[in-house]
């Protein structure tokens, strides 16, 4: 055998061995999260689904957040009857915004065409009560042939410095009056602990608490989604992932790209509330806590928040801030 066949060998060992070490961890905690998913989609069949990504002509979009459905969809995970439609400030017409995501998915063309199918676009201002009276409209005709009525999500991929005027618009004019409403909100959540404060009081003052869903796509990560089970199904590494066994923990963000199209985005948020006080902090957090009681979202966050609270804050004096300079990615200057 070959050292080429030798390791491809050991890659599909590895690759079961994981499958069942993940089978294992679900079986000794809560019940299959994918069968769950597919449980709860028969409860949203008597009426519309509507899902609104605000900010669907930007980079996280185009990226993140419309690669994320069609990943859905092409594993029977979206409902068939669901609809996705685009709201953002950009002027495109429906056949060039369905060409600028379509070339983020990798798919043949005939499943590409049918979730395309499922996506419209509808342009308008994030503080404009009118302009998403214009998009209720849009989901009013859409929704029209279910007499039960329609569930509506909205999906936030926008800067936090249109959360509030975006909810306002919503709560204003583009509710479902026939079914729930969900907000689904990207981080980073402000710049700080106050902006953060004032972010949270301006959605609540339009939205119940159940109704918003706050994420860190950098958890779908199939490498930090493997962490627990790397640590709490594998008997050998288990027992000795602790203090008394690990003497560093080193973790690494790598990105081979530029800011492209992101500009303004980090010009107003920059790179360390971007990605090391949440995407990073997230990963140490899986690292360091302790067992969950259970695999639910509420024992998971209580742990990751103990671990946070066990960490000394950071002050300048133990930092070391880089910038990356033109051309050559591994050129830094300190400042």
């Amino acid at each position: 055998m070959s050292d080429l066949e030798k390791l491809k060998a050991e890659v599909s060992r590895l690759e079961k061995e994981n499958k069942s070490l993940k089978e294992a961890l679900m079986q000794s905690g809560q019940s299959s999260g994918l069968e769950g998913a597919v449980q709860e989609l028969d409860k949203l069949a008597d009426k519309a689904l509507s899902i609104v990504v605000i900010g669907a002509s930007g980079d996280l979009a185009k990226k993140k957040t419309y690669p994320a459905l069609f990943a859905l969809f092409d594993n029977n995970l979206l409902p068939k009857h669901a609809k996705i439609i685009g709201y953002a400030r950009s002027d495109l017409p429906d056949s060039e915004f369905k060409k600028s995501i379509g070339a983020k998915l990798k798919a043949d063309e005939a499943k590409k065409k049918q979730f395309l199918d499922m996506c419209s676009y509808v342009s308008g201002k994030y503080d404009s009560i009118e302009d998403f009276k214009k998009l209720d409209d849009v989901l009013v005709k859409i929704e029209s042939v279910y007499p039960a009525g329609a569930n509506r999500m909205f999906y936030f991929a926008i800067p936090p410095s249109v959360f509030a005027a975006t909810g306002n618009g919503i709560r204003a004019s583009a509710m479902s009056a026939t079914g729930w409403n969900r907000l689904v909100v990207e981080k980073p959540f402000g710049r700080d602990s106050a902006s953060s404060a004032v972010l949270a009081k301006a959605l609540l003052a339009n939205f119940t608490e159940d109704q918003i869903y706050r994420i860190d796509h950098y958890l779908g990560k199939e490498m930090v989604q493997n962490l627990m089970v790397l640590r709490f199904a594998n008997t050998i590494l288990e027992p000795v992932w602790n203090s008394r066994h690990v003497a560093n923990v080193t973790i690494t963000f790598k990105e081979d790209i530029g800011t492209q199209g992101r500009g303004g985005y980090f010009d107003e948020f920059g790179i360390i509330r971007d990605v090391m006080q949440n995407h990073l902090f997230q990963i140490l957090t899986l690292i360091a806590m302790e067992p969950p009681v259970t695999l639910g979202a509420e024992d998971v966050r209580t742990e990751k928040v103990k671990v946070l609270r066990a960490i000394e804050p950071l002050n300048r004096d133990r930092l070391v801030i880089g910038q990356y300079t033109g051309g050559n990615p591994f050129q830094f200057s300190l400042c």
